[in-house]
Protein backbone atom coordinates (compact mmCIF):
# COMPACT_ATOMS: atom_id res chain seq x y z
CA UNK A 1 0.00 0.00 0.00
CA UNK A 2 1.57 3.26 -0.98
CA UNK A 3 2.28 5.62 1.89
CA UNK A 4 0.41 8.80 1.72
CA UNK A 5 2.08 12.13 0.66
CA UNK A 6 1.26 16.02 2.28
CA UNK A 7 1.54 18.97 0.89
CA UNK A 8 0.59 22.12 2.64
CA UNK A 9 -0.40 25.39 1.73
CA UNK A 10 -2.53 28.53 2.32
CA UNK A 11 -6.55 28.08 2.34
CA UNK A 12 -7.47 30.39 0.27
CA UNK A 13 -10.89 29.01 -0.53
CA UNK A 14 -12.11 26.75 2.06
CA UNK A 15 -14.37 23.08 1.98
CA UNK A 16 -13.08 19.29 1.65
CA UNK A 17 -12.07 18.00 -1.56
CA UNK A 18 -11.76 14.35 -2.98
CA UNK A 19 -10.71 13.20 -6.29
CA UNK A 20 -7.43 12.19 -8.55
CA UNK A 21 -4.56 14.57 -8.92
CA UNK A 22 -4.38 16.43 -11.86
CA UNK A 23 -1.31 18.38 -12.82
CA UNK A 24 -2.53 21.20 -15.60
CA UNK A 25 1.23 22.33 -16.53
CA UNK A 26 2.11 21.54 -19.84
CA UNK A 27 5.80 19.73 -20.08
CA UNK A 28 8.87 22.22 -20.23
CA UNK A 29 9.51 21.67 -24.46
CA UNK A 30 12.07 24.25 -25.79
CA UNK A 31 11.50 25.18 -29.19
CA UNK A 32 14.88 27.12 -30.36
CA UNK A 33 13.69 27.35 -33.75
CA UNK A 34 10.55 29.47 -33.31
CA UNK A 35 9.88 32.88 -35.67
CA UNK A 36 9.63 35.96 -34.79
CA UNK A 37 5.87 35.83 -36.31
CA UNK A 38 5.44 32.70 -34.41
CA UNK A 39 5.96 34.00 -31.35
CA UNK A 40 3.35 37.34 -32.33
CA UNK A 41 1.17 34.49 -33.56
CA UNK A 42 1.15 32.34 -29.97
CA UNK A 43 0.48 35.85 -27.64
CA UNK A 44 -2.09 36.72 -29.90
CA UNK A 45 -3.55 33.23 -30.10
CA UNK A 46 -3.91 33.69 -26.03
CA UNK A 47 -5.36 37.00 -25.92
CA UNK A 48 -8.00 35.49 -28.41
CA UNK A 49 -8.77 32.38 -26.08
CA UNK A 50 -9.47 34.85 -23.45
CA UNK A 51 -11.04 36.77 -24.64
CA UNK A 52 -13.59 34.05 -26.78
CA UNK A 53 -14.10 32.45 -23.23
CA UNK A 54 -15.06 36.35 -21.48
CA UNK A 55 -17.87 36.63 -24.47
CA UNK A 56 -19.08 32.97 -23.46
CA UNK A 57 -18.89 34.02 -19.84
CA UNK A 58 -20.78 37.22 -20.60
CA UNK A 59 -23.39 35.51 -22.58
CA UNK A 60 -23.92 32.85 -19.65
CA UNK A 61 -24.48 35.90 -17.08
CA UNK A 62 -21.22 35.10 -15.69
CA UNK A 63 -19.90 38.69 -15.33
CA UNK A 64 -17.11 38.75 -12.63
CA UNK A 65 -16.03 35.81 -14.00
CA UNK A 66 -15.34 37.29 -17.78
CA UNK A 67 -14.21 40.34 -16.01
CA UNK A 68 -11.25 38.65 -14.64
CA UNK A 69 -10.37 36.61 -17.41
CA UNK A 70 -10.39 40.17 -19.83
CA UNK A 71 -7.53 40.73 -17.85
CA UNK A 72 -5.13 37.67 -19.13
CA UNK A 73 -6.45 39.04 -23.06
CA UNK A 74 -5.35 42.60 -22.19
CA UNK A 75 -2.03 41.55 -20.89
CA UNK A 76 -1.25 38.85 -23.52
CA UNK A 77 -2.14 42.18 -26.18
CA UNK A 78 0.22 43.99 -24.05
CA UNK A 79 3.28 45.29 -26.08
CA UNK A 80 4.72 46.47 -22.46
CA UNK A 81 5.34 42.27 -22.56
CA UNK A 82 4.96 41.36 -26.31
CA UNK A 83 7.48 44.28 -27.72
CA UNK A 84 10.23 43.21 -25.54
CA UNK A 85 10.11 39.97 -26.24
CA UNK A 86 9.80 39.88 -29.83
CA UNK A 87 12.90 42.40 -30.36
CA UNK A 88 14.93 39.86 -28.14
CA UNK A 89 14.19 37.15 -30.88
CA UNK A 90 14.39 38.85 -33.45
CA UNK A 91 17.91 39.47 -32.03
CA UNK A 92 18.40 35.89 -32.05
CA UNK A 93 17.17 35.17 -28.25
CA UNK A 94 15.55 31.46 -27.36
CA UNK A 95 11.70 32.32 -27.83
CA UNK A 96 10.78 30.38 -24.58
CA UNK A 97 13.62 31.67 -22.71
CA UNK A 98 13.02 34.94 -23.81
CA UNK A 99 9.11 34.84 -23.27
CA UNK A 100 9.79 33.54 -19.89
CA UNK A 101 12.41 35.73 -18.99
CA UNK A 102 10.43 39.03 -19.84
CA UNK A 103 7.64 37.71 -18.50
CA UNK A 104 9.07 37.64 -14.94
CA UNK A 105 10.78 40.85 -15.03
CA UNK A 106 7.29 42.78 -15.82
CA UNK A 107 5.97 39.77 -13.00
CA UNK A 108 8.67 41.07 -10.12
CA UNK A 109 8.56 44.60 -11.17
CA UNK A 110 4.09 44.57 -10.50
CA UNK A 111 5.33 42.73 -7.41
CA UNK A 112 7.62 45.06 -5.69
CA UNK A 113 4.78 47.78 -6.26
CA UNK A 114 3.52 49.43 -2.85
CA UNK A 115 -0.78 48.50 -3.89
CA UNK A 116 -1.14 44.83 -2.64
CA UNK A 117 -3.69 44.86 -5.12
CA UNK A 118 -1.88 45.65 -8.11
CA UNK A 119 1.44 43.69 -7.20
CA UNK A 120 -0.93 40.53 -7.03
CA UNK A 121 -1.17 41.07 -11.03
CA UNK A 122 2.15 39.50 -11.12
CA UNK A 123 0.36 36.05 -11.00
CA UNK A 124 -1.32 37.06 -13.94
CA UNK A 125 1.74 38.21 -16.48
CA UNK A 126 3.25 34.90 -15.51
CA UNK A 127 -0.28 32.94 -16.20
CA UNK A 128 -0.07 34.31 -19.43
CA UNK A 129 3.59 33.66 -20.21
CA UNK A 130 3.06 30.18 -19.44
CA UNK A 131 -0.14 30.18 -21.90
CA UNK A 132 1.88 31.34 -24.59
CA UNK A 133 4.69 28.93 -24.18
CA UNK A 134 2.68 26.09 -24.09
CA UNK A 135 0.81 27.40 -27.75
CA UNK A 136 4.11 27.95 -28.99
CA UNK A 137 5.63 24.90 -28.78
CA UNK A 138 2.60 23.11 -29.17
CA UNK A 139 2.89 21.22 -25.78
CA UNK A 140 -0.56 19.50 -24.83
CA UNK A 141 -1.80 19.42 -21.56
CA UNK A 142 -3.32 15.89 -20.83
CA UNK A 143 -6.88 15.80 -20.53
CA UNK A 144 -8.44 15.80 -17.04
CA UNK A 145 -9.55 12.91 -15.21
CA UNK A 146 -13.61 11.75 -16.39
CA UNK A 147 -14.76 11.97 -12.56
CA UNK A 148 -13.99 14.31 -10.16
CA UNK A 149 -10.16 15.80 -9.79
CA UNK A 150 -8.12 17.88 -8.21
CA UNK A 151 -6.12 20.54 -10.38
CA UNK A 152 -2.39 21.18 -9.49
CA UNK A 153 -0.27 24.10 -11.29
CA UNK A 154 2.63 26.34 -10.47
CA UNK A 155 0.03 29.43 -11.39
CA UNK A 156 -3.73 28.03 -11.13
CA UNK A 157 -5.34 30.20 -13.71
CA UNK A 158 -8.95 32.14 -13.27
CA UNK A 159 -9.62 30.34 -16.90
CA UNK A 160 -8.81 26.95 -15.39
CA UNK A 161 -11.24 26.93 -12.63
CA UNK A 162 -13.83 28.72 -14.75
CA UNK A 163 -13.51 25.99 -17.97
CA UNK A 164 -13.11 23.08 -15.84
CA UNK A 165 -15.96 23.94 -13.02
CA UNK A 166 -18.28 21.80 -14.47
CA UNK A 167 -16.38 19.01 -16.17
CA UNK A 168 -15.44 17.45 -12.54
CA UNK A 169 -13.33 20.13 -10.88
CA UNK A 170 -13.12 19.42 -6.83
CA UNK A 171 -10.23 21.71 -6.27
CA UNK A 172 -7.15 23.31 -6.88
CA UNK A 173 -3.59 24.06 -5.51
CA UNK A 174 -1.38 26.21 -6.66
CA UNK A 175 2.26 27.18 -5.81
CA UNK A 176 1.68 31.21 -6.34
CA UNK A 177 -0.80 33.50 -5.44
CA UNK A 178 -2.37 34.18 -2.56
CA UNK A 179 -5.80 34.53 -0.88
CA UNK A 180 -6.40 38.04 -2.93
CA UNK A 181 -5.70 36.52 -5.96
CA UNK A 182 -8.00 36.25 -8.88
CA UNK A 183 -8.17 32.79 -8.94
CA UNK A 184 -8.72 32.64 -5.14
CA UNK A 185 -11.40 34.80 -5.71
CA UNK A 186 -13.20 32.56 -8.49
CA UNK A 187 -12.57 29.72 -6.35
CA UNK A 188 -14.50 31.37 -3.17
CA UNK A 189 -17.58 32.18 -5.75
CA UNK A 190 -17.74 29.04 -6.83
CA UNK A 191 -17.27 27.25 -3.76
CA UNK A 192 -14.49 25.17 -4.22
CA UNK A 193 -11.55 24.69 -2.29
CA UNK A 194 -8.17 25.80 -2.74
CA UNK A 195 -4.70 26.24 -1.96
CA UNK A 196 -2.35 28.69 -2.68
CA UNK A 197 1.47 28.95 -1.60
CA UNK A 198 2.30 25.08 -2.02
CA UNK A 199 5.70 24.11 -1.92
CA UNK A 200 6.63 23.40 -5.18
CA UNK A 201 7.14 19.71 -4.71
CA UNK A 202 3.83 19.36 -5.27
CA UNK A 203 4.41 20.03 -8.88
CA UNK A 204 5.84 16.33 -9.26
CA UNK A 205 2.54 14.60 -6.97
CA UNK A 206 2.14 11.35 -9.17
CA UNK A 207 -0.69 12.49 -11.35
CA UNK A 208 -4.33 10.14 -11.56
CA UNK A 209 -3.12 8.99 -7.75
CA UNK A 210 -6.42 9.49 -5.25
CA UNK A 211 -6.18 12.50 -2.98
CA UNK A 212 -8.22 14.63 -0.39
CA UNK A 213 -7.96 18.61 0.23
CA UNK A 214 -9.02 19.75 3.59
CA UNK A 215 -7.53 22.31 5.60
CA UNK A 216 -4.46 23.40 4.53
CA UNK A 217 -3.15 19.91 3.16
CA UNK A 218 -3.47 17.87 -0.26
CA UNK A 219 -2.96 14.41 1.23
CA UNK A 220 -2.28 12.04 -1.62
CA UNK A 221 -2.81 8.11 -1.64
CA UNK A 222 -4.67 8.78 1.61
CA UNK A 223 -6.13 6.09 4.23
CA UNK A 224 -8.90 4.60 2.71
CA UNK A 225 -11.29 5.47 5.60
CA UNK A 226 -10.21 9.42 5.29
CA UNK A 227 -10.59 9.01 1.06
CA UNK A 228 -13.70 7.78 1.72
CA UNK A 229 -15.40 10.30 4.20
CA UNK A 230 -14.05 12.77 1.88
CA UNK A 231 -16.21 11.23 -1.30
CA UNK A 232 -19.10 11.35 0.99
CA UNK A 233 -18.90 14.98 2.30
CA UNK A 234 -18.30 16.41 -1.46
CA UNK A 235 -21.54 14.06 -3.30
CA UNK A 236 -23.60 14.76 -0.47
CA UNK A 237 -26.33 17.64 -1.74
CA UNK A 238 -26.23 20.59 0.67
CA UNK A 239 -29.35 20.85 2.56
CA UNK A 240 -30.87 24.04 3.58
CA UNK A 241 -30.58 25.27 7.13
CA UNK A 242 -34.02 24.43 8.96
CA UNK A 243 -33.46 27.80 11.06
CA UNK A 244 -33.00 30.23 7.78
CA UNK A 245 -36.69 31.15 6.28
CA UNK A 246 -36.52 33.80 3.82
CA UNK A 247 -33.01 34.50 3.89
CA UNK A 248 -33.66 35.11 8.26
CA UNK A 249 -32.34 33.21 11.19
CA UNK A 250 -33.48 33.15 14.95
CA UNK A 251 -30.21 32.89 17.28
CA UNK A 252 -30.23 30.13 19.93
CA UNK A 253 -31.85 33.07 22.29
CA UNK A 254 -34.49 34.22 19.57
CA UNK A 255 -32.82 36.99 17.83
CA UNK A 256 -33.66 37.74 14.57
CA UNK A 257 -30.25 38.21 11.58
CA UNK A 258 -30.74 38.33 8.09
CA UNK A 259 -27.93 36.51 5.74
CA UNK A 260 -27.49 38.13 2.32
CA UNK A 261 -24.88 37.09 -0.34
CA UNK A 262 -22.37 38.84 -2.22
CA UNK A 263 -22.12 38.39 -5.64
CA UNK A 264 -20.53 40.09 -9.14
CA UNK A 265 -22.56 37.96 -11.43
CA UNK A 266 -26.17 36.33 -12.41
CA UNK A 267 -24.56 32.97 -11.47
CA UNK A 268 -23.60 33.50 -7.94
CA UNK A 269 -26.29 35.24 -7.54
CA UNK A 270 -28.62 32.27 -8.36
CA UNK A 271 -26.21 29.95 -6.78
CA UNK A 272 -26.71 32.01 -3.47
CA UNK A 273 -30.30 32.43 -3.13
CA UNK A 274 -31.02 28.86 -3.84
CA UNK A 275 -28.93 28.83 -0.80
CA UNK A 276 -31.48 30.41 1.12
CA UNK A 277 -30.01 34.41 1.47
CA UNK A 278 -32.63 37.03 1.29
CA UNK A 279 -31.04 39.00 -1.28
CA UNK A 280 -28.09 40.64 -2.24
CA UNK A 281 -26.39 42.36 0.65
CA UNK A 282 -23.32 43.36 -2.17
CA UNK A 283 -23.47 43.95 -5.57
CA UNK A 284 -19.83 44.64 -6.84
CA UNK A 285 -20.58 46.17 -10.34
CA UNK A 286 -16.75 46.93 -11.05
CA UNK A 287 -15.88 43.94 -12.14
CA UNK A 288 -17.03 43.09 -15.67
CA UNK A 289 -15.70 46.53 -16.52
CA UNK A 290 -12.30 45.73 -15.21
CA UNK A 291 -10.82 45.85 -18.96
CA UNK A 292 -13.04 48.55 -20.49
CA UNK A 293 -11.47 51.18 -22.84
CA UNK A 294 -14.05 53.93 -21.33
CA UNK A 295 -16.18 54.80 -18.95
CA UNK A 296 -19.26 52.36 -19.31
CA UNK A 297 -22.61 53.85 -20.69
CA UNK A 298 -26.00 53.42 -19.69
CA UNK A 299 -26.33 50.59 -22.00
CA UNK A 300 -23.38 48.53 -20.60
CA UNK A 301 -24.45 48.78 -16.96
CA UNK A 302 -28.34 47.97 -18.28
CA UNK A 303 -26.42 44.65 -19.53
CA UNK A 304 -24.86 43.91 -16.70
CA UNK A 305 -27.39 44.28 -13.62
CA UNK A 306 -30.46 43.10 -15.62
CA UNK A 307 -29.81 39.25 -15.46
CA UNK A 308 -29.55 40.22 -12.03
CA UNK A 309 -31.87 42.53 -10.30
CA UNK A 310 -34.35 40.54 -12.11
CA UNK A 311 -33.83 37.16 -9.98
CA UNK A 312 -33.94 39.56 -7.19
CA UNK A 313 -37.86 40.85 -7.66
CA UNK A 314 -39.37 41.92 -4.13
CA UNK A 315 -35.89 41.04 -2.67
CA UNK A 316 -33.50 43.32 -1.02
CA UNK A 317 -30.53 44.10 -3.30
CA UNK A 318 -27.49 46.59 -2.69
CA UNK A 319 -26.04 47.88 -5.62
CA UNK A 320 -22.37 49.29 -4.89
CA UNK A 321 -21.42 52.24 -7.42
CA UNK A 322 -18.05 51.55 -9.50
CA UNK A 323 -15.10 50.82 -7.78
CA UNK A 324 -12.27 51.01 -9.82
CA UNK A 325 -9.41 50.86 -7.51
CA UNK A 326 -6.55 48.18 -6.03
CA UNK A 327 -6.77 45.18 -9.01
CA UNK A 328 -9.78 46.27 -10.39
CA UNK A 329 -8.28 49.47 -12.40
CA UNK A 330 -9.43 49.20 -16.24
CA UNK A 331 -6.95 50.29 -18.62
CA UNK A 332 -8.43 53.86 -19.21
CA UNK A 333 -7.63 55.16 -15.92
CA UNK A 334 -4.17 53.63 -14.94
CA UNK A 335 -2.55 57.03 -15.01
CA UNK A 336 -5.32 58.61 -13.64
CA UNK A 337 -7.14 59.00 -10.87
CA UNK A 338 -8.87 55.84 -8.78
CA UNK A 339 -11.73 54.88 -6.88
CA UNK A 340 -14.48 56.81 -5.83
CA UNK A 341 -12.73 60.33 -6.35
CA UNK A 342 -12.11 59.46 -10.41
CA UNK A 343 -16.36 58.49 -10.73
CA UNK A 344 -17.41 61.71 -9.01
CA UNK A 345 -14.83 63.74 -11.71
CA UNK A 346 -16.62 62.69 -14.00
CA UNK A 347 -20.16 63.46 -13.53
CA UNK A 348 -21.83 61.51 -16.92
CA UNK A 349 -20.17 58.41 -16.22
CA UNK A 350 -22.06 58.36 -12.15
CA UNK A 351 -25.26 59.94 -13.76
CA UNK A 352 -25.18 56.63 -16.08
CA UNK A 353 -24.49 54.34 -13.58
CA UNK A 354 -27.40 55.69 -11.52
CA UNK A 355 -29.92 55.81 -14.03
CA UNK A 356 -29.10 52.40 -15.27
CA UNK A 357 -29.50 51.38 -11.11
CA UNK A 358 -32.73 52.39 -10.99
CA UNK A 359 -34.21 51.37 -13.94
CA UNK A 360 -32.76 47.73 -13.61
CA UNK A 361 -33.82 47.77 -9.95
CA UNK A 362 -37.45 48.29 -10.50
CA UNK A 363 -39.40 46.05 -8.55
CA UNK A 364 -36.73 45.03 -6.30
CA UNK A 365 -35.85 46.37 -2.94
CA UNK A 366 -33.08 48.67 -4.01
CA UNK A 367 -30.51 50.58 -2.34
CA UNK A 368 -27.61 52.33 -3.87
CA UNK A 369 -23.86 52.01 -1.74
CA UNK A 370 -20.97 54.35 -1.84
CA UNK A 371 -17.49 52.46 -1.62
CA UNK A 372 -14.69 53.81 0.24
CA UNK A 373 -16.13 57.20 1.25
CA UNK A 374 -13.84 59.50 3.49
CA UNK A 375 -16.18 62.67 3.51
CA UNK A 376 -19.66 63.56 4.09
CA UNK A 377 -19.08 65.74 0.69
CA UNK A 378 -18.97 62.76 -1.32
CA UNK A 379 -22.18 61.57 0.25
CA UNK A 380 -23.61 64.66 -0.71
CA UNK A 381 -22.98 64.63 -4.09
CA UNK A 382 -24.07 61.04 -4.98
CA UNK A 383 -27.40 61.50 -3.02
CA UNK A 384 -27.99 64.67 -5.09
CA UNK A 385 -26.99 62.31 -8.65
CA UNK A 386 -29.29 59.62 -7.12
CA UNK A 387 -32.09 61.81 -6.80
CA UNK A 388 -31.58 63.06 -10.08
CA UNK A 389 -31.71 60.04 -11.83
CA UNK A 390 -34.93 58.95 -9.43
CA UNK A 391 -36.92 61.89 -10.76
CA UNK A 392 -35.93 61.09 -14.12
CA UNK A 393 -37.24 57.79 -14.02
CA UNK A 394 -40.40 58.88 -11.95
CA UNK A 395 -39.57 56.91 -8.70
CA UNK A 396 -38.89 57.53 -5.33
CA UNK A 397 -35.04 57.74 -4.92
CA UNK A 398 -33.67 54.58 -3.24
CA UNK A 399 -31.84 54.14 0.08
CA UNK A 400 -28.07 55.29 0.20
CA UNK A 401 -25.14 53.75 2.05
CA UNK A 402 -21.83 53.96 2.61
CA UNK A 403 -19.64 51.10 2.88
CA UNK A 404 -17.14 52.01 5.89
CA UNK A 405 -13.71 50.74 4.76
CA UNK A 406 -11.86 53.59 6.18
CA UNK A 407 -11.05 54.01 10.43
CA UNK A 408 -11.38 57.50 10.50
CA UNK A 409 -15.27 57.25 8.44
CA UNK A 410 -15.74 54.59 11.47
CA UNK A 411 -14.58 56.52 14.17
CA UNK A 412 -17.41 59.19 12.87
CA UNK A 413 -19.75 57.02 12.05
CA UNK A 414 -22.35 59.11 14.14
CA UNK A 415 -21.84 62.47 11.93
CA UNK A 416 -22.40 59.67 9.20
CA UNK A 417 -25.29 58.11 10.13
CA UNK A 418 -27.36 61.43 10.00
CA UNK A 419 -26.87 62.02 6.62
CA UNK A 420 -26.98 58.11 5.18
CA UNK A 421 -29.96 55.28 5.37
CA UNK A 422 -27.71 52.50 5.97
CA UNK A 423 -23.41 51.07 6.49
CA UNK A 424 -22.56 48.74 4.97
CA UNK A 425 -18.98 46.96 7.07
CA UNK A 426 -15.81 46.32 4.24
CA UNK A 427 -13.98 44.15 7.13
CA UNK A 428 -10.94 43.11 4.81
CA UNK A 429 -9.79 46.81 4.23
CA UNK A 430 -10.90 48.07 7.71
CA UNK A 431 -9.01 45.45 9.55
CA UNK A 432 -5.98 45.61 7.21
CA UNK A 433 -5.96 49.85 7.63
CA UNK A 434 -6.18 49.44 11.71
CA UNK A 435 -3.80 46.39 11.75
CA UNK A 436 -0.95 48.06 9.27
CA UNK A 437 -1.54 44.75 7.20
CA UNK A 438 -0.88 44.25 3.42
CA UNK A 439 -3.69 42.42 1.92
CA UNK A 440 -1.73 40.32 -0.09
CA UNK A 441 0.60 39.00 2.85
CA UNK A 442 -0.51 35.19 3.73
CA UNK A 443 -0.54 36.11 7.33
CA UNK A 444 -3.81 38.42 6.94
CA UNK A 445 -7.13 36.52 7.27
CA UNK A 446 -10.97 36.96 8.19
CA UNK A 447 -9.96 36.39 11.92
CA UNK A 448 -8.14 39.17 12.21
CA UNK A 449 -10.92 41.15 12.97
CA UNK A 450 -11.58 39.81 15.86
CA UNK A 451 -8.69 42.32 16.89
CA UNK A 452 -10.04 44.58 19.55
CA UNK A 453 -8.89 47.45 17.60
CA UNK A 454 -11.10 46.55 14.71
CA UNK A 455 -13.81 45.44 16.97
CA UNK A 456 -13.81 48.85 18.44
CA UNK A 457 -14.54 50.75 15.28
CA UNK A 458 -17.00 48.22 14.11
CA UNK A 459 -18.86 48.43 17.15
CA UNK A 460 -18.97 52.55 17.15
CA UNK A 461 -20.83 51.84 13.70
CA UNK A 462 -23.13 49.16 15.20
CA UNK A 463 -24.24 51.87 18.26
CA UNK A 464 -25.25 54.32 16.17
CA UNK A 465 -28.68 53.46 16.00
CA UNK A 466 -28.58 53.08 11.91
CA UNK A 467 -29.11 49.95 10.02
CA UNK A 468 -25.96 48.23 9.84
CA UNK A 469 -24.51 45.04 7.50
CA UNK A 470 -21.40 43.86 7.48
CA UNK A 471 -20.15 42.47 4.28
CA UNK A 472 -16.62 41.58 4.75
CA UNK A 473 -15.10 37.99 4.56
CA UNK A 474 -14.98 38.26 8.66
CA UNK A 475 -19.21 38.18 8.29
CA UNK A 476 -18.69 33.90 7.50
CA UNK A 477 -15.22 33.38 9.97
CA UNK A 478 -16.37 31.21 12.83
CA UNK A 479 -14.70 33.09 15.20
CA UNK A 480 -15.86 36.80 14.58
CA UNK A 481 -19.30 35.91 13.32
CA UNK A 482 -20.34 35.51 17.23
CA UNK A 483 -18.44 39.22 17.64
CA UNK A 484 -20.40 40.65 15.73
CA UNK A 485 -23.90 39.70 16.55
CA UNK A 486 -22.75 40.32 20.43
CA UNK A 487 -21.48 44.09 18.96
CA UNK A 488 -25.50 44.28 17.67
CA UNK A 489 -24.88 43.31 13.90
CA UNK A 490 -28.46 41.77 12.64
CA UNK A 491 -27.11 41.88 9.02
CA UNK A 492 -24.54 39.61 7.38
CA UNK A 493 -24.20 39.71 3.40
CA UNK A 494 -21.48 36.19 2.90
CA UNK A 495 -20.35 34.46 -0.13
CA UNK A 496 -22.66 32.51 -2.40
CA UNK A 497 -21.54 29.24 -1.29
CA UNK A 498 -21.44 30.28 2.82
CA UNK A 499 -25.04 30.79 3.20
CA UNK A 500 -25.60 27.69 4.52
CA UNK A 501 -22.75 27.63 6.99
CA UNK A 502 -23.40 30.92 8.06
CA UNK A 503 -26.81 30.49 8.42
CA UNK A 504 -26.23 27.24 10.76
CA UNK A 505 -23.78 29.08 13.51
CA UNK A 506 -26.01 31.81 13.26
CA UNK A 507 -29.00 29.45 14.82
CA UNK A 508 -26.20 27.72 17.34
CA UNK A 509 -25.45 30.70 18.81
CA UNK A 510 -26.49 32.22 22.01
CA UNK A 511 -27.20 36.41 21.50
CA UNK A 512 -26.55 37.37 25.29
CA UNK A 513 -23.68 35.83 25.34
CA UNK A 514 -21.98 36.62 22.56
CA UNK A 515 -21.78 40.63 23.64
CA UNK A 516 -20.60 39.54 26.55
CA UNK A 517 -18.16 37.83 25.13
CA UNK A 518 -17.54 40.70 22.96
CA UNK A 519 -17.81 43.16 25.85
CA UNK A 520 -14.50 40.60 27.24
CA UNK A 521 -12.73 41.25 24.11
CA UNK A 522 -13.16 45.05 23.98
CA UNK A 523 -11.87 45.05 27.39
Amino acid sequence: MTAPSRYRGQPVSEGVAAGEVYLGDAPAVSKASATVDEVRTAFAAVAHDRAALAMQLRAAGRDRDAGIVEIAALIAADTALTGPVLDAVRDGAEPVAAITGHAEAQAALLAALPDPDLALRAGDVRQVASAVVGHLNGSRVPPPPPERFILVRHEVDPADLIRLAEAGLAGAVSVGGGASSHAAIIARGLGLPMLAGAHPRVLAAPAGHPAVLAGDTLTVDPPQAELAAARAGTTRAVPQPRAIRDGVVTTADGELVTVLCNVASAAETRLGLSRGAAGVGLLRTEIPFTGAAGWPSEADHLAQLTPILKQLHGRPVVVRLLDFSGDKVPPFQRQGQHGLTALLNAPQALQAQLRAIVAAGRGTRLAVLVPMVRSLDEVTEVRAALAKAAAEAGVDPPQLGIMVEVAATAAAARTFAAEVDFFSIGTNDLTSEVLGLDRADPATSPALAADPRVLTLIGSVAGTGAKVSVCGDAAADPAVLPLLIGLGVRTLSVGAARVPQVARQIAQTDSAQSAEHAAGVLA
